[in-house]
């Protein structure tokens, strides 16, 4: 299993590595050149700037049976569409049941933004939602049978 994070916006970019490290999992992060992220636990993919352009990244370069960090419905659906697994910022997994709802969601929004309309911005993240995070990164690689060194 390889782990690739969307870094683009991601809060727990070190709580990835942090958990990754800890069971010896390669782990690559992919960014733009706007949001250019480097650690020694991970390879670093730098893509030019572009709408979608670290999504596609990701995707041509991942594998069924690997897992994406992202906060991106688009490229949670695409992932699983490889058989891959994909996690959101919160731990919380992306399942084929539930993404179609996402999507429309996303863009039942967008409707309404390029209507004039507005939504209301996302709360400022809490440290307990990054711990959430660590535990259900680690409880994921536990059932997949993928144990500390």
């Amino acid at each position: 299993m390889h782990v690739w994070i969307d870094a683009d916006g991601s809060p727990v970019v070190k709580q990835t590595l942090h958990v990754a490290s800890r069971y010896h999992i390669s782990v690559t992060i992919v960014t733009d050149r706007s949001h250019e992220i480097y650690d020694e636990r991970a390879e670093t993919i730098v893509v030019d700037e572009g709408r979608d352009a670290v999504d596609f990244e990701i995707i041509a370069r991942m594998k069924a049976g690997d897992l994406v960090i992202t906060q991106d419905y688009g490229l949670a659906s695409l992932v699983l569409a490889k058989n891959g697994f994909a996690m959101n910022e919160n731990g919380v997994m992306y399942r084929e049941e539930t993404i179609d709802v996402l999507l429309y969601q996303r863009a039942m929004h967008a409707h309404i933004r390029k209507s004039g309309g507005r939504m209301k911005g996302p709360k400022k993240r809490k440290t307990a939602q990054n711990e959430q995070f660590s535990k259900s990164f680690n409880q994921f690689l536990q059932s997949h049978d993928i144990r500390l060194k």
